[in-house]
């Protein structure tokens, strides 16, 4: 299993104030990716540029595929901009990947049949891994799923024992999570403005 079905697998599955935004998880999925890559000795830092290395099977096709869309002339890609690229559309991605596999089904919400379904996960061994690893505490997991915002942030020694080039990524994830936020902000104050104007506000 990879830590980015991992983190889907978890948003689903953890009680939250409040869900993931899909560009939210999807940004933080590709850091789950880059950080597997990392691990997989497929790529690694320099600075703040992704260097891409061998290209094994990785056993898993939406890794594989992020393996293969690394930029692999220099100067190479920055961490901030592999995550807006390829963290394009990549919760719906995974979200399919899960419901091709059996992992999730989808119920609908409410009495109404009329009402939209949503998907729900069911017992799996993917959702056992990801529960295993998530209630043993793995640092990354943890920090992951804060930049989403479905629990607190991880204490900051929790990740003395990571890498830094994977401390490099999640604050990367981090980063690019608050600008799409303020971005997402700026948007509603322009829309609310817009709506005052024709209400002769």
């Amino acid at each position: 299993m990879t830590t980015a079905t991992d983190l889907m697998i978890v948003t689903m599955d953890v009680r939250s104030a409040r869900p993931a935004e899909p560009g939210d998880l999807s940004l933080a999925l590709a850091g789950a990716e880059a950080i597997d890559l990392i691990g997989a000795e497929v790529l690694t830092l320099r600075g703040d540029h992704l260097l891409p290395g061998l290209q094994p099977a990785l056993g898993d096709g939406l890794l594989d595929e992020a393996a293969s869309s690394l930029v692999r002339q220099e100067p190479y890609e920055s961490i901030e901009d592999w995550l807006w690229r390829r963290g394009r559309g990549l919760s719906r991605a995974y979200l399919a990947a899960l419901e091709k596999d059996g992992g999730i089904t989808t119920r609908r919400r409410g009495w109404n049949p009329l009402r939209t379904t949503e998907p729900a996960l069911v017992d799996s061994p993917a959702r056992s891994h990801a529960a295993d690893r998530w209630h043993a505490g793995d640092p990354v997991l943890a920090a992951l799923a804060a930049a989403v915002g479905i629990t607190d942030q991880p204490a900051a020694d929790s990740l003395d024992a990571v890498s830094d080039p994977v401390v490099t990524v999640l604050a990367a994830v981090n980063d690019a999570v608050m600008e799409l936020e303020a971005v997402r902000q700026r948007q509603a104050v322009e829309n609310a403005a817009f709506d005052n104007v024709w209400r002769g506000e």
